[in-house]
């Protein structure tokens, strides 16, 4: 038998058709298969596939051959590992709608046609609120690139006004930081750095930065995140505002117990001080977000010490009142 011009990809084809058109609920005979490679100008006879099948299965693919019927029964991610992916990419403030639509397609392409239907069904990207900064993949990109080089960045960073534009900050500034970690807060992707000139670690959203630019110079910072924990520092940092971080004495009304364990951890001591609350401390940077989110539980969550959290509450508190008046 002659080859033709695509036999040498046979294989390659004959996993394509079994990655795109079989799972544990659809299977392909030898003859479909046999007529689907026709389509793409690569002869073969039966005896040929079975041959080419057993290949792809002593290699590791899970092929499975049922009465003359076959289909891949797994694969590299399975469905409902998919659907998280896809929908940890939806809910994701800062991935624009365009490279969410991107990567949604192409994590469709590694189920079959029939489960890609699936995942496609739940896209509804459109309506989300998203980054309009389209260049934050390659922000992210660049950033890793640094701290895996062990180097120091410059940038310019900008914020949006009512018109929608771009306004740079401080008339266009060159900052210069050490990156230290990726940290995903409050729906947003921020770069946890050490700002050497104000000896301090800094936070910047990562969709607002822009020009960022690797420098050959080693990073600093190295003594301030030798043992950083991302995870408890997510826990201490509210709205990623940048501070001391300091113990905070909490009077918390019973039912909020799951509440404090979901932001602080279920590491934290409650002690009970009577029938209907229980206190807690923990370490926290003080920041307007953290005050504010005392503030949304009401009476039901109270700030014990230190007296100068209080007072910084009650003054927030004054501001707000006296908007009103």
């Amino acid at each position: 038998m002659a080859k033709s011009k695509n036999q040498k990809a046979k294989l390659l084809y004959l996993l394509d058709i079994l990655r795109k058109q079989t799972d544990e609920n659809h299977s392909v005979t030898t003859l479909e298969i046999s007529e689907e490679l026709s389509r793409q100008d690569i002869k073969c006879e039966r005896k040929t596939v079975y041959a080419d099948i057993e290949c792809l299965t002593d290699y590791g693919f899970d092929i499975v051959s049922d009465k003359g019927h076959y289909y891949m029964a797994s694969r590299e991610f399975e469905i409902a590992e998919l659907k998280l992916l896809v929908d940890a990419v939806q809910s994701s403030k800062f991935i624009t709608v365009k490279k969410s639509q991107q990567l949604i397609r192409k994590l469709s392409s590694m189920v079959s046609k029939y489960d890609s239907n699936k995942l496609n069904r739940q896209v509804y990207v459109s309506g989300r609120v998203k980054t309009m900064n389209e260049s934050i993949y390659y922000n992210v990109d660049k950033l890793h690139s640094a701290m895996n080089n062990n180097h120091e960045i410059t940038f310019k960073y900008f914020e949006w006004n009512y018109k929608k534009e771009k306004n740079l900050r401080h008339n266009g500034k060159i900052y210069r930081v050490s990156p230290w970690a990726l940290s995903w807060d409050d729906e947003n992707y921020y770069l946890v750095s050490y700002d050497a000139e104000g000896e301090m670690i800094r936070h910047f959203r990562v969709d607002k930065m822009i020009e960022i630019t690797e420098q050959k110079i080693e990073r600093r910072g190295k003594d301030t995140f030798a043992e950083f924990d991302s995870a408890i520092y997510s826990k201490q940092t509210f709205g990623m505002f940048s501070g001391k971080p300091e113990l905070v004495t909490l009077l918390c009304n019973k039912r909020l117990a799951g509440v404090m364990i979901d932001r602080f951890g279920n590491d934290i001591t409650m002690l009970s001080v009577s029938d209907e609350c229980f206190e807690l401390t923990v370490k926290v940077t003080v920041s307007p977000p953290f005050l504010s989110w005392v503030c949304q539980f009401g009476g039901d969550v109270k700030i014990v010490s230190p007296t100068a959290v209080q007072d910084k509450l009650k003054e927030l508190a004054e501001r707000i009142i006296s908007s009103y008046i």
